[in-house]
């Protein structure tokens, strides 16, 4: 539920439409792809571009053809990519890595980045990224440099490096220099054949694909992918601040989202889809598939924005599960996991 942030109450005249836009769900068939001049084809789940806004996180999905490189650009918000289906390659700040099915990479801010297809098969991904924050902020800046080789275009806006002194003037250029050399040296790329998934206390498997915990320096962003196993689901209901993205990497299922614990509605998903949680809003997630797993890689900004939220929002509970969600007797049979975790397939 995306909500205007103040509204006049009383106004019966106005459309409760122009009031909130109510998305719990995007379908894969409904995000229609159109060719850009960035020589790739672009689609919108979430985001301002097809009218369906955000606050803090977008959410694009990309096609590139064989043998095509896009052009290079940078911007002032970073992303985070999800690889769906095919091989490419993306450059950051003139490093190549080579990505496929389930990788995920991330782009900085300032970082000038293209994608290439060298394959003979239709290279697919999907990105999540900041611009909404940046944009509420007045701080959301594109750069585009066609085809310049990176070795032409200008480096990162540089920073002051650390200075003598514990003055307040001192501390803070330290403080900063010492962020901005932590961000610039993380991490960019994780590969599917690296995952590890373990089990969770939820009933899942989890691994992180990317987050600040296994070395990236992305502000807040955060992807972790979650495996269902077959006819199961979360363990319990939650909520949490901050708009998060689900994408169904594999397998169908459904989710239930709402208000309330008991006032949740379901809402169907399948490979291709991507499930729309906003702000405080319970939900939970189900397998419908009784012989397969169901995979979802869950996209949010978590400790920059929560932490923000936390020094806004305090005494409130900005985590919450039911009260006896650990206490619960759980009687079901133990999940049987498969053995391996092959890379996904598309479609």
């Amino acid at each position: 539920m995306v909500c205007a942030p103040f509204e006049e109450l009383g106004d019966a005249s106005k459309p409760v439409d122009s009031v909130c836009l109510r998305v719990s769900s995007v379908r894969d068939r409904d995000v229609q792809l159109f060719d850009t001049a960035r020589r790739m084809r672009r689609g919108v789940y979430v985001s301002d571009d097809a009218g369906r806004p955000s606050r803090s996180l977008d959410a694009l999905l990309h096609e590139i053809d064989p043998g095509v490189t896009s052009t290079i650009h940078r911007h002032s918000w970073d992303a985070m990519v999800l690889c769906i289906g095919g091989w490419g390659w993306t450059e950051i700040d003139g490093q190549r890595i080579n990505w496929g099915p389930g990788d995920a990479l991330h782009l900085p801010a300032w970082a000038w980045h293209r994608h290439g297809n060298e394959g003979t098969e239709v290279a697919r991904f999907m990105t999540a990224s900041s611009e909404p924050l940046l944009e509420t902020m007045g701080m959301a800046i594109d750069e585009e440099a066609g085809d310049t080789p990176f070795d032409q275009l200008p480096t990162r806006p540089p920073y002051a490096e650390s200075i003598e002194g514990n003055d307040p003037f001192a501390v803070r250029i330290n403080r900063l220099a010492n962020d901005q050399e932590q961000r610039r040296a993380g991490r960019l790329h994780t590969s599917w054949d690296d995952v590890e998934l373990l089990k969770s206390p939820r009933g899942q498997r989890t691994a992180f694909l990317l987050d600040r915990s296994i070395g990236y320096g992305a502000s807040g962003l955060s992807m972790v992918v979650g495996e269902f196993a077959p006819g199961r689901g979360q363990k319990f209901i939650h909520r949490h601040p901050g708009e998060a993205w689900l994408y169904v990497l594999e397998g169908h299922g459904h989710s239930i989202i709402g208000t309330e614990p008991d006032k949740c509605e379901e809402h169907p998903w399948e490979k291709g889809d991507l499930i729309v949680v906003d702000h405080f809003l319970w939900h939970q997630h189900f397998n419908d598939d009784k012989e397969r797993t169901a995979k979802l890689v869950r996209m949010h900004i978590f400790d920059s924005l929560l932490e923000t939220m936390r020094a806004l929002c305090y005494p409130l509970t900005l985590f919450e599960e039911p009260p006896d969600a650990h206490t619960a007797p759980d009687n079901q049979v133990p999940p049987v996991w498969p053995d391996e975790t092959p890379r996904p397939t598309w479609p």
